[in-house]
């Protein structure tokens, strides 16, 4: 056992189990909030393209529908299941991610949109393995960490879990997808630091990735433009810039209270996609500031709340489980914020919770399953 962990058992056994009872209730409260208000923003920015495309304005919104009911059963059952059983699931979720991300990459089997093949079509449903793959590396992690506790501190016990989701990462980067590949090496490694990983480790894997960053961000040309836009993304209004400049105005136009709802103007084929990735831009420019400073409120309580239930856990794998769901959420959060606001580069990662996206959202309510499933937990395996 690490440092940390007998700081969290030491400060926290006392409390855990009024905390976790609570934990239950909050975070599905605080995720059906915020599922509601994205169903409503979906419906809000995809309608008039929706009706031009397919001649149904509600299409991306029943679409959304249908994942949020699959999305709640995998809620129940994750929520329902054990902790023993969950840590069973760690490894071979893992190898069937990593034989999804293969398939991805396969001519005949991947689905490429917009030159990227990161889609696999089982009739009408298209699932996206990287997303998922984020549940199976939370259980593995969490999984290997609990066995192995202070090997974590050696270099080599540091290192396998590492290796294994370094192909995982790979695998994503072919496709390409470099976000999200991105957001779970920093998961990854505030698990690890969590852990109890010495710090000296982890500087020098961090250090290892710049290079390969570089590599990959000016070696390819509609990454490299990105950059410069993300510098100065009015050097190409019309270009790579265009899309963080019509989340200004969205954000801009917005004031305090917004324009109202469903009264929004960028969402008008002006800003790209409002319903996926900017969909908060559109919720800021139709609900103001006011508005957007709740939702993000109810994020950074969602994730508060991971937290706490993480440190109430007498369970090692539970309280890694825990906060990996949180590291994950918040990551997702703060880029997804950062890059409407123009304070990161433009990448594909949706809000939690809020964005069009059957992957995204079944993702985000197995893991909030997973942290019901960890409050419940009461006895050490």
């Amino acid at each position: 056992m690490s440092w940390r962990d007998a700081q969290t058992l030491t400060l926290y056994r006392a409390d855990a189990v009024p905390a976790s009872r609570r934990g239950d209730r909050m975070v599905m409260v605080l995720a059906c909030i915020l599922i509601a208000v994205g169903i409503g923003m979906i419906y809000s920015g995809s309608a008039v393209m929706a009706q031009k495309r397919f001649g149904d304005s509600a299409y991306f919104l029943k679409r959304q529908l249908l994942w949020l009911a699959v999305g709640m059963v995998f809620l129940l059952v994750f929520a329902r299941t054990d902790l023993k059983t969950l840590r069973s699931w760690g490894v071979p979720f893992l190898l069937i991610g990593l034989v999804a991300l293969v398939a991805v990459l396969l001519p005949m089997i991947g689905v490429t949109v917009k030159g990227a093949r990161r889609w696999l079509r089982f009739g009408v449903w298209t699932i996206q393995p990287a997303e998922l793959v984020k549940i199976a590396v939370l259980l593995y992690l969490a999984h290997y960490m609990a066995k192995n506790g202070e090997r974590i501190e050696d270099f080599r016990g540091f290192m396998r879990p590492l290796l294994m989701v370094g192909l995982v990462l790979g695998l994503i980067v072919v496709e390409p997808d470099l976000g999200t590949a991105a957001l779970i090496g920093l998961v990854t490694l505030s698990l690890l630091f969590i852990g109890g990983a010495r710090l000296g480790h982890l500087s020098m894997i961090g250090l290892a990735a710049l290079p390969a960053l570089y590599l990959l961000i000016s070696g390819v040309s509609y990454r490299r433009q990105r950059m410069l836009s993300f510098l100065d993304p009015w050097s190409d209004p019309e270009g790579s810039g265009f899309q963080v400049i019509q989340s200004f105005l969205a954000l801009g136009g917005g004031g305090a209270f917004g324009v109202g709802l469903g009264e929004g103007h960028q969402k008008l084929f002006f800003l790209p996609e409002p319903h996926t990735d900017f969909v908060l831009s559109m919720l800021g420019e139709e609900l103001g500031f006011l508005g957007t400073s709740v939702i993000i409120l109810l994020l950074a309580l969602f994730v508060a709340k991971g937290f706490m239930i993480a440190l109430a856990a007498e369970d090692p794998f539970g309280r890694y489980l825990a906060f990996g769901v949180s590291f994950l959420v918040a990551f997702h959060t703060l880029i997804n914020v950062g890059m409407i606001s123009g304070l990161l580069p433009t990448k594909g990662l949706p809000l939690p919770f809020l964005s069009y996206g059957g992957s995204s959202l079944v993702v985000n309510m197995i893991g909030t399953g997973m942290l019901i499933s960890v409050s419940r937990d009461r006895q050490p395996i």
